[in-house]
């Protein structure tokens, strides 16, 4: 048996080895997200009039966001190089003649893996819904200031034919425009419903506005009443202000709607998944599926870890390189998976749950077929 120091000893080299490489790949891998940032976005935002300390900020702020993905695969390519230079080098046949059983040769593997999912829980909660939302901040801040030097007011940052469904509320809204420079709707219609959802009251103001805690204000409208079983127009009274102190809902809630599911943060997707539940609205299969899909990677440097390790350990002691380039090919397994249960659920053929969940299944279940052939 070999001693309780030597394993001590094999640990901190085997963590010397993998943690170097680790480092090594996510800066890498980060340089080249912030590459790909800048490709991306440097010609917009120097015509926003960016200049060059609004840029690194941007690419700064922007690039956390991308943290988690960054992390499964510097885990996955480092973990594949390592393992397979040990094994290339019959450090683990040793190990294994020694008696030291296969479990005690991986445990250091497994204790970063576990403090690797913590990790990205922090980042799928807190990080990565903080880069979406400040970057897009940055660039509706530049995209104001730039508008604000040609636009009338009102029309400076400007969200168009804006609708907006309140079934709890029994309330239909719409906007011709909704400024977010000023926190104003233009050509605004508020639709009151029955329980049947017949029309008993129509709003129709010139602008509309949200006071925290009081309400909408509406100004320079009229009110329109209904007869809610024939629809016949009853009465109409014109006004100059009018406060609904009942009318609570959040434009930034209405300006949500119809973003994409990956421009959106952790807290954003679940306030759409809330609304479109009550709605009990279509859309709402891919923002759930991204959600519940942020949720499931948090296992990823697990799963990642029961790939890399009998992956790198089985077979003919090849180049250390070729492990490198056969966890991209992994990686591209995994995104196919990702998108073919995203179309599954969007076809209403499985949950959005279990899309979320299978392809961290799919490659869980080649992780124990390789563990099975590695014994």
């Amino acid at each position: 048996m070999v001693s309780s120091r030597a394993l001590n000893t094999y640990d901190r080299h085997l963590l010397r080895e993998w943690l170097t490489i680790l480092g090594l790949v996510l800066c890498a891998t980060l340089g080249l997200m912030m590459v790909q940032v800048m490709y991306d976005d440097f010609r917009s935002l120097r015509e926003l009039g960016a200049g060059g300390t609004d840029l690194w900020r941007y690419v700064l702020v922007t690039v956390p966001s991308f943290l988690s993905i960054v992390l499964r695969l510097a885990l996955l390519v480092s973990l594949m190089f390592v393992l397979g230079k040990l094994h290339r080098a019959n450090e683990f046949t040793a190990l294994r003649a020694a008696g030291v059983s296969f479990g005690r040769i991986t445990a250091p593997v497994w204790l970063i893996g576990m403090l690797a999912c913590g990790l990205s829980w922090w980042l799928n909660t807190a990080v990565v819904p903080w880069s979406v939302e400040v970057s897009q901040a940055m660039r509706d801040r530049l995209q104001f200031q730039k508008e604000a030097n040609v636009l009338v007011r009102d029309r400076v940052g400007a969200v168009y034919s804006v609708a907006f469904d309140n079934p709890h509320g029994r309330r239909m809204w719409f906007f011709n425009r909704y400024s977010q420079y000023t926190s104003r709707g233009y050509g605004v219609t508020v639709a009151v419903l029955d329980p049947t959802r017949r029309e008993v009251l129509r709003l129709v103001a010139a602008e509309a506005w949200l006071q925290p805690g009081k309400g909408w204000t509406f100004v320079n409208g009229r009110e329109l009443r209904f007869r809610p079983e024939t629809g016949e127009l009853m009465a109409t009274v014109p006004f100059a202000v009018r406060t609904e102190a009942n009318f609570r809902e959040d434009p930034q809630l209405m300006l949500l709607i119809d973003r994409r599911p990956i421009d959106l943060s952790l807290p954003q997707l679940e306030r759409l998944i809330d609304y479109f539940e009550v709605e009990h609205s279509p859309k709402l299969t891919p923002y759930a599926v991204r959600y519940y899909g942020l949720i499931a990677t948090t296992l990823g440097p697990l799963i990642v870890i029961g790939i890399a390790i009998p992956f790198a350990m089985s077979g003919v002691r090849m180049n250390p390189a070729v492990g490198v380039s056969k966890s991209i090919g992994l990686f591209f397994l995994y995104y196919l998976l990702e998108n073919f249960a995203t179309s599954l659920a969007t076809k209403n053929l499985i949950d959005p749950v279990m899309a979320a969940w299978l392809p961290n299944i799919g490659m869980a279940a080649l992780a124990l077929w390789f563990f099975a052939r590695l014994r």
